[in-house]
This record gives C-alpha cells, structure tokens and sequence, in this order.
C-alpha cells in the first residue's frame, strides 16, 4: 500500500524523493485525523476522545477498549497520546480511517428482500461529487428486479396465503403451488411481478431525493448519520416514497390475486378497481403500512449494528473490512428481524387491501381485521405466509448480490 501510494513514476518502486513525498502527504492527513480526534485542542487523545469520535461515526465502544487502543500507541506509559506518538505509530500503518471503517460497513440495502420498507442508502461526498451514487441505485434497482423476478412464485404464494389461508383452508406450501399451476398454468406463477419490478425505480428515487432533503432539514454536517438520524430519516423518506407509489402497491395484490381471464393486464385491473371502488380503493391498508416502516426499519438498522459491533470487537484485528459472506450474512438477519417484527402489519395490510376482490369480504378498518383474525385464527393467525416468505430471503440477497456487483463493474463502479 505505502509502494502504491507512492509511486508516481509508476516503476514499482520507492525512491528516496517518493519516499520523503508520501511521508509529507501522510503526515498531513495524519494530522487532520488527529485534529479531529482531539476534541478539547490540548494536543493530546484520551479514551473518553476516543469513544465519543468513535460514537459520532454511529459505532459503540467501552472506556475499556478505547484504553486497549491508546496502550497500542502509547509509548510514555501516560494513557494519552500526543501528536509524535500518534505520528510515529501510523506512519508507517497506511490503515483507512474510522469513515472507511464505516465505509466497509455500511448497511445497503442492495439486498434485495422485496420489502419496501428498507433505509436508503447513505452516498459519502466523494460518491454524490462524482456521480457515482446514481450508478450503484441503477445496479441496485437491476439487481432487485432480477431476484424479485427470481423469487416471484414464492412473493404470489405469500400473498395468497395472507389472503385465503385460514384454519379451515389450511394452504400449505406445495400445495398452494399445485393450486396456482392447476388454476392457470405455469405462467400463473409470476402474476404481480411485473408491477413489482416497474415500482422499484420510482420508490428508489423518490426515496433517496426525499432522505437526501431530510438530512439536510435535520442539519447534521456528518457525513454519515448516527443511528437513531438514520432510522427517523430513513423512516420519513420511506413514508413519502410509499405515499407516492401506494396505488401501484395495491395493483400488485390484485394482480397477483387475479384469477384467470379476470384482467386483461395491468391498465385493466387498475381501470377496473376506479369504476367499481372508486380512487379511495387505491389506498386500502395504507395506514398499516405506514406503521410498518418503523418496527422494521429499527430492527433492522439496529439488529445490524448490533451484528457489526460484536464482528469488530472480536474479529477486526488486522482489518476493519469484513468480507461479502459477514456482509450478507448480517444483512440477512437484519432485514428477516424487521420482517418478524411487521409482518402482522404487512399481512393485514395485504387483507385491506384484496378486500374487494374476495367474495362477500365484509369492509372492515384495521383495527377490527386485527380482532377478527385473533378472535378466529389466534395469533397464528398474523403469521399466515410467513414460511414462502422467509424462503425467499437467501436466494434473493444472493441473486440481488451476485447481479448487483455485476452491473456494478458493467457501469464503471469501482468495488472498496
């Protein structure tokens, strides 16, 4: 790393004029991260300094451990560190700094579990400058809709499930397939997706112009936020973006419910739905949906940095980057928490919003699905569809991956 950064002339090695040129330039940058971690300006880094540093950038450490990392560089036994010790000790340590640590990490959601419910993506300054930030949301929004498209027939059978599952129609698995082959043949299996797919693109947008002002209201000057910004943040973009595309999140219940012959595409369902229901149908199960976003969006963000904190604390000895297969693994139990936590939610916003399209389904509010599925199905019963769905979850995080770094390289974004 120190050859690489070096080297002007580019002959794979150092001389001495590089030499003492990199030295000058790292000692700058030194100096500006050790400015910055001394936050009383008497020239020397305590402990305390460093967890709050740390704690800015949203990551947690004790006194304890901060005082581990102050031992490694402290040489006068006095548990600070003035600008010679600090100096001397990464001089020669080209290591990233605590923003690239935050960097490695930063909690995507190019995982694409089909939820709409996720946090945006934080871009650093350098990303938004360059234009990078639009290329990784196109290979973001390519990649969804691959896994969504991948795991289609399961995303239908959960839908169908929340919908006609009940005690007495008791949908299992394989079951359900052979019932959706039977009805309306193989095809029949990606009914909903394509109104899926084709909502991903203005959800992102809206979602990222809306978290991009809403952090700027707020009036951080991080570059990244701190865990509880990025929750409300996130959860208000989220809001906007689902406010603006909710009719087409209706449209994809109903047309993943159809029966065979009932609409003639996607325009039909949805001039259907206005002449007989009127506008106010395109809005059924909006306000469980809404209340959603929070419970999954917490524990989802905070399910992750939990995961993260216990990696760095036990396994970041040499290196802060923990690799793609940590990556996905913590992004996959992050994202499967949130949707624990409102799938109920999700469920009966499925219910409000197929109300119509089941025979002789009484108009009911939220409130009163939620006592009438207790009242007949038990708690249970806020889980029907649960099993197609966590099916989903790896094989779409694993395609939405795979395709996602793809058309990273294909659109010149270059991978940390």
């Amino acid at each position: 790393k120190i050859v690489k950064a070096g080297d002007k002339d580019l002959d794979g090695q150092l001389d001495f004029e590089e030499f003492v040129h990199y030295l000058q330039d790292h000692e700058k940058k030194l100096r500006l991260v050790f400015k910055s971690l001394d936050k009383k300006n008497d020239g020397r880094i305590d402990a305390q300094e460093i967890v709050q540093s740390l704690r800015d950038l949203g990551v947690k450490i004790s006194e304890q451990q901060a005082e581990k990392i102050l031992k490694s560089m402290d040489k006068n036994g006095t548990m600070t560190i003035d600008w010679n010790e600090w100096r001397d000790y990464h001089l020669l340590h080209p290591v990233e700094n605590i923003p690239e640590i935050i960097l490695y990490w930063k909690h995507s959601t190019i995982f694409d579990v089909g939820e709409n419910l996720t946090v945006p993506d934080e871009f650093t300054v350098e990303e938004r400058q360059t234009g990078m930030w639009w290329r990784h949301l196109v290979a973001g929004g390519g990649a969804g809709a691959v896994s969504r498209t991948c795991t289609a027939p399961l995303d239908r059978l959960k839908v169908l499930m929340q919908v006609h599952a009940s005690r007495s129609n008791n949908m299992c698995i394989v079951g359900g397939f052979t019932q959706m082959i039977r009805e309306g043949g193989p095809r029949s299996l990606w009914r909903g997706n394509g109104i899926n797919v084709l909502k991903i693109a203005p959800e992102s947008a809206i979602k990222f112009m809306a978290y991009e002002q809403i952090k700027r209201f707020i009036g951080t000057d991080q570059e990244m936020l701190r865990i509880h910004e990025r929750l409300l943040a996130g959860s208000l973009a989220g809001a906007i973006a689902q406010s603006s595309i909710y009719p087409m999140e209706v449209l994809k219940t109903r047309m993943a419910l159809r029966k065979t012959g009932q609409y003639s595409g996607m325009w039909d369902c949805a001039k259907n739905i206005l002449s007989k229901e009127g506008m106010a149908a395109f809005y059924k199960g909006y306000i469980p949906n809404m209340l959603g976003i929070i419970p999954y969006a917490g524990i989802d963000l905070a399910v992750y940095e939990t995961l993260k904190n216990a990696w760095l604390q036990r396994y970041a000895v040499n290196s802060a980057d923990p690799g793609v297969f940590v990556l996905l693994a913590c992004g996959t139990i992050s994202s499967t928490c949130g949707q624990l936590a409102s799938y109920p939610l999700a469920l009966v916003r499925t219910r409000m919003q197929a109300q119509a399209s089941v025979e002789g389904a009484p108009e009911v509010t939220m409130r009163g699905l939620f006592k009438h599925i207790l009242k007949t199905e038990g708690a249970f019963g806020l889980y029907r569809g649960l099993a197609p769905n966590f099916m989903k979850v790896i094989p779409a995080v694993s395609i939405s991956y795979v395709v996602y770094e793809n058309l990273k390289m294909t659109l010149g974004v270059q991978s940390r």
